[in-house]
């Protein structure tokens, strides 16, 4: 399954943790911060950017 997100609003968003810019993992459903190394799920094609419902990547 891959996700799409609009290139204007991922230009956009932010880490709420790091306030670091994210990329799209379109394979995983993700929006990967590798400054915290933290990844945001994608639900129903809406980021949940809560630092508490992200997974770590490290």
């Amino acid at each position: 399954m891959t996700t799409k997100i609009d290139e204007w609003l991922l230009e956009i968003l932010a880490c709420p943790k790091s306030k670091a810019p994210l990329r799209l993992d379109e394979e995983a459903g993700e929006l990967v911060c590798d400054e915290s190394g933290l990844a945001y799920p994608i639900r129903d094609g809406i980021p949940v950017l809560l630092v508490d419902e992200a997974r770590e990547i490290r």
